[in-house]
């Protein structure tokens, strides 16, 4: 006989098929394929447990049929003798020969009887029981790996639908020369990628971590079915072998076949079959880091600069609060409440369109932005009109950097060039060499030099001279000494 082995003893598995590629963002493979194939194999086996039960239930029904034929049998000696009179009464006579006739065929109905007894009350509850926990198997595969599935493939669709919203955001963003909204910035649809796919994956490995326990527990569970087979076939020899030993012979001969059957051999050469649709334990999980996705480096997805300011806050007593900000091609100015993309849908809570926006003096550490949020979030509800924010950076030269995009960026100067969207400049740690060289302002082209703005210092509308601040949206050719015409009149020592 074949020796046993460990139902997960060098078990192959697939390397094609139904692999998870791990730059592959949504995997083209059917999450459910695992679960369809266990819950068919589950049922297959509940149909064999069906046969047997099937094989029982008729040989005790035939058990009682023979028995009721064996009492038509007694009938036909039960009369006396008739002239019995001729054979002696005692014992070891004629007459003796047919009371023993009587009594052992009484015993042979008697004793079908007692088998079929014996196979309803003993055997098919075997079967039965082992049918209960066959279909609570499938129950809880359908509970749990099926819904997890299901899960999957949910996400999978949901990630899907956001790579294709950013593909389409992605090329109108180049069809139409950046000016998209803000809800529709690529940068914005990116990091909602990354945030779906985060929880896509997180699915995934899930619902694989159950269908390894699932494919590991199905070996123990396959060796215990093969063993209660074994059993309900030992108790129907026990009970109905007796009959006759020619019976017996034959019903040996299917308890041996059956006995033959390692406890391992058919979930052998189940893996063997099925090897490229099962999972490989030892296969790693999928990591979001080394997952790719369309459009993930188009240049409208990678920040002009990024990092964290202080906002003045509109609650007096309250100062200021630190958030994320960045300034994205589309020249949004989103606030973030962390440049976390993981944990949560990374929605902005504030969004200015610069080109829209009035950009105030730089003073030391501090710059202004006068807009209306488009982000249409708790802030842009709050900010149904146009307010001026007040910012302050980590240093001097954090603001300065910060102040020379923001004002690029409105002016509609600042052309973004592959090489600076492949590396998005930072407001903190970056040092003076690093820093790209400063953008010339209207004043600085012309050759104006404007004095530091002090604030509070009394400036009237209309004058040239230091304190003046200009919207650096608009364009033209100045004088040198002369501020240029911004066409918005800022109050005195407003920035």
């Amino acid at each position: 006989m074949t020796t046993a082995r460990s139902p997960t003893q060098s078990l192959p598995y697939r390397t094609t098929g139904g692999s998870v590629s791990d730059d592959e963002a949504v995997p083209e493979t059917d999450p459910s394929d695992t679960t369809s194939l266990l819950l068919e194999r589950l049922r297959a086996y509940k149909h064999a447990c069906g046969y047997l039960e099937a094989y029982i239930t008729a040989h005790e029904k035939a058990e009682h049929a023979h028995a009721k034929e064996i009492e038509k049998v007694l009938k036909s000696v039960s009369d006396p003798l008739k002239e019995g009179h001729h054979f002696d009464q005692k014992l070891g006579g004629v007459a003796g020969l047919f009371e023993n006739i009587r009594s052992n065929t009484q015993g042979i109905s008697n004793a079908h009887l007692e088998t079929a007894k014996n196979l309803k009350g003993s055997v098919l509850p075997i079967l039965e029981r082992l049918h209960v926990e066959i279909k609570n198997k499938t129950k809880e595969l359908n509970k749990g790996a099926a819904k997890g599935s299901k899960e999957v493939d949910k996400t999978r669709n949901t990630t899907q639908k956001h790579i294709e919203l950013l593909g389409q955001h992605t090329a109108a963003f180049s069809s139409s020369g950046g000016k998209i909204e803000a809800a529709n910035d690529p940068y914005i649809l990116k990091r909602g990628v990354r945030h779906r796919l985060h929880q896509q994956v997180l699915n995934e490995n899930n619902n694989r971590h159950d269908l390894i326990a699932v494919q590991d527990s199905f070996g123990a569970f396959e060796a215990h079915i093969i063993a209660t087979f074994q059993q309900a076939l030992n108790s129907f020899l026990q009970y109905a072998g007796g009959d006759l030993e020619r019976q017996k012979a034959m019903y040996s001969d299917i308890i041996s076949t059956a006995q033959r059957i390692p406890p391992d051999f058919e979930w052998q050469g189940f893996i063997n079959r099925n090897n490229n649709v099962l999972i490989d334990p030892s296969a790693p999980p999928r990591d979001i880091s080394s997952i790719s996705f369309p459009n993930q480096d188009h240049q409208s997805t990678q920040p002009l600069i990024a990092g964290t300011l202080e906002r003045k806050s509109r609650v007096a007593l309250k100062g200021y609060d630190t958030g994320y900000y960045v300034l994205s091609p589309s020249k949004f100015f989103h606030q973030f409440a962390s440049d976390d993309d993981l944990r949560k849908d990374p929605t902005p809570e504030l969004s200015l369109y610069l080109p829209d926006c009035t950009l105030g003096g730089l003073n030391d550490n501090k710059f202004s932005v006068k807009g209306k949020d488009v982000s249409k979030g708790k802030v842009g509800s709050a900010m149904s009109m146009a307010h001026e924010l007040s910012f302050k950076a980590h240093s001097a030269a954090d603001a300065k950097k910060w102040y020379s995009v923001i004002e690029a960026s409105a002016s509609g100067s600042y052309t973004p060039s592959s090489s600076t969207l492949s590396s998005p400049v930072e407001s903190r740690n970056v040092s003076a060499q690093q820093q790209p060289p400063p953008l010339k302002t209207n004043q600085q082209q012309t050759g104006y030099q404007a004095s530091p703005i002090t604030p509070g210092a009394g400036v009237q509308p209309g004058s040239a001279g230091p304190g003046k601040l200009t919207n650096l949206q608009t364009s033209g050719t100045t004088t040198p000494g002369s501020v240029p015409n911004s066409g918005v009149e800022r109050a005195p020592g407003q920035y």
